[in-house]
């Protein structure tokens, strides 16, 4: 199991949040996807590596950015 997290731009509220989650729970191997609006951090569980660019095209579909880590 790896668990990465990666910090997002640009969401303020619910539904926000709502996209970022849906569009990164796609991407093949994910378990589990955690947002905190506040922070703006998304914290993924995969069951294994998740590529970077992965995420960032996924949160870039839900319409944020991905901040370089």
């Amino acid at each position: 199991m790896t668990v990465s997290t990666y910090t997002v731009q640009g969401m303020t509220c619910g539904h926000c949040v709502n996209a970022v989650t849906e569009e990164v729970s796609q991407i093949g191997g994910v378990q589990e996807v955690a947002v905190d609006l506040a922070s703006g951090l998304v914290t993924v569980i995969s069951d294994q590596p998740v590529a970077e660019d992965d995420i960032r095209e996924a949160v870039v579909e839900a319409g944020y950015e991905l901040v370089a880590g």
